[in-house]
């Protein structure tokens, strides 16, 4: 049978050729330890490892010397958020981060809560954007550090990075952004974004999964959370993934390359599913922002449709995800629709496209047709919708 269409590029990507092809001799003749540079095999590896550093760099206008390889993007968070926090105890306690963070940033904070941290969660508006006022509002003498993702991986919210940016620097407090989903789909910049510290993750980009990287300004102090043989310049121990670090370094150039024109391609397959759907089904809603979002992302909300039921009727045409998530054993609408205010109710009804590199007009049209039926089908066996249909 044929494989469904895979629309879900903001749980990951598939490994691109050129990656895999560059990971490769890593395996097997260049298997040398990076630490062992005394003789060819380490050299060798040394060599791809700061090839590679030098590849993500580029992609971010950053130094080399400036990238921390690490497992993955919450593992980079984790680094940066408790990581700087320890290292500015003496300074104050106060963190500020917001509503709709990715786990990994929401449950460091929570874990600093509980040693002892203050912790400020923003709210956001309807579109799930920051007020870069309420940062200012929040901050008071004993906050050491601002941790705002720079786009939302369930509404592809770009977040005003660089206005946040601006005033943590005139403050002087450090500042954080996870950019897993936004490198290598929108321009990132981390001067222009006026960041400290920022959070990459390989398998958004078509890179390999386990491999993450942050971005640490120079003279940022951070407490090291994996203490060894003071790899990575003492901030992150331990034997570097050479496999993994050299087709991260090829992705970075990859996307690089041809972000100008994957972006825009992205943006009119978005907006012409959008299309598609707002066109031939009544009862849907946009979530997130019209503009400033990902260019592949697209949320909707389906009335009177359980996502999951909906999930189950195109699981042989299409590869989605929905907003809801499982905790503690009970599924809850998504936090991050919650949020921006969306009833429960409707937080189960959603989907999230997430499209990538593979997808083509055809799949757009053929997922909508599809959407379309099954939708339809669903809402004759609900009696919500039928009391809730215009006459």
């Amino acid at each position: 049978m044929p494989r469904p269409i895979y629309m879900d590029h903001h749980a990951t990507t598939p490994v691109l050729p050129e990656v895999r092809d560059a990971m490769l001799p890593f395996f097997t003749e260049q298997f040398g330890n990076a630490s062992s540079v005394t003789h060819v095999y380490g050299k060798e590896a040394a060599d791809a490892i700061e090839e590679a550093r030098r590849s993500i760099a580029d992609l971010i206008g950053a130094a080399p010397a400036e990238i921390v390889f690490t497992s993955g993007a919450t593992e980079s968070d984790n680094l940066a958020i408790r990581g700087g926090a320890h290292a500015g105890r003496g300074k104050g306690n106060h963190i500020i981060t917001c509503a709709i963070e990715h786990e990994a940033v929401l449950e460091t904070c929570r874990a600093l809560e509980a040693e002892g941290f203050a912790v400020t969660c923003l709210p956001v508006d309807s579109r799930g954007m920051v007020d870069p006022g309420d940062v200012l509002r929040a901050i008071h003498p004993g906050t050491i550090l601002v941790t705002i993702h720079a786009a939302n991986n369930e509404i592809g919210a770009l977040e005003p990075i660089a206005d946040i940016g601006r005033i943590t620097r005139e403050k002087g407090i450090l500042f954080h952004t996870d950019a897993a989903q936004a490198a290598g789909r929108v321009p990132v910049a981390v001067n222009g974004m006026n960041v400290d510290l920022l959070s990459l993750s390989a398998h958004k980009m078509y890179g390999p999964k386990g491999i993450g990287a942050l971005y640490v300004r120079r003279k940022v102090a951070l407490e090291p959370q994996i203490t060894g043989g003071g790899q990575e310049r003492k901030r992150r121990s331990g034997t570097l993934n050479v496999p993994a670090i050299a087709g991260f370094g090829k992705a970075a150039e990859i996307a690089k390359r041809d972000l100008p024109a994957e972006a825009p391609r992205l943006e009119a397959l978005r907006d012409r599913l959008w299309s598609r759907i707002s066109e031939r089904i009544d009862g849907v809603v946009l979530n997130g922002p019209a503009e400033n979002r990902l260019p592949g992302n697209l949320n909707v909300t389906f009335s009177h449709v359980e996502g999951e039921a909906l999930l189950m009727a195109l699981r042989e045409t299409a590869a989605l995800s929905t907003g809801s998530a499982c905790a503690s054993g009970t599924v809850r609408g998504s936090y991050v629709l919650r949020a921006l205010g969306v009833p429960e109710e409707e937080a189960h009804s959603s989907l999230r496209f997430g499209l990538g590199r593979s997808n083509t007009e055809d799949h757009v049209d053929r997922v909508a047709d599809h959407l379309a039926r099954a939708v339809s089908r669903l809402r004759t066996i609900s009696p919500f919708y039928q009391e809730a249909r215009p006459s």
